[in-house]
């Protein structure tokens, strides 16, 4: 199975007390996937969060109606949680998120490991593309949440590779 790594960093100017319980609230993800997907999260509330919550949502991706059952791997609150896909549109979902006060803000860290039904030929019709645009649109919502100002630094970054150890 060929693996793929998304990652991205994103500096917030908030404090990591009030960005990490946004990130810890599942319902909070419905406010940061773009409408095209048609995202929903159908876990009744209270989803509390720690290692083996288990998360249902629904989506559409180009028409096709999916399930998605997410798994909390890790729980390191403020400082990390991982979540992996049980079961849904992909092989393998591996999603790192890491938490690091920096510069009086928040730096986000994501990091996923993927691989897709299909192969490269997945790949071809758009799969790492429709990634790339979805953390995109993650990208600006938590500007417009949070806000954005200028910083020194490295700058905001979206990277999707291929895993050339696999």
């Amino acid at each position: 199975m060929k693996k793929f790594t998304h990652s991205s960093e994103q500096w917030l100017p908030r404090p990591l007390t009030e960005v990490f319980p946004f990130f810890a609230d599942a319902r909070n993800l419905e406010q940061l996937t773009p409408s095209w997907l048609s995202f929903d999260v159908l876990t009744p509330d209270p989803i509390s969060m720690a290692v083996g919550t288990t998360i249902d949502y629904r989506l559409a991706w180009r028409g096709i109606p999916l399930r998605w059952r997410s798994e909390i791997a890790a729980w390191e609150p403020p400082d990390r949680f991982v979540d992996r896909q049980l079961r849904g549109p992909y092989r393998l979902w591996h999603h790192e998120h890491l938490f690091v006060e920096e510069e009086g803000g928040t730096k986000v860290i994501d990091h996923v490991d993927y691989a897709v039904w299909g192969g490269a030929l997945a790949l071809r019709f758009g799969v790492r593309r429709d990634i790339e645009r979805i953390f995109a649109h993650r990208s600006q919502r938590l500007i417009e949440i949070f806000g954005a100002r200028t910083r020194t630094g490295t700058p905001n970054q979206n990277l999707t590779t291929p895993d050339t150890t696999a």
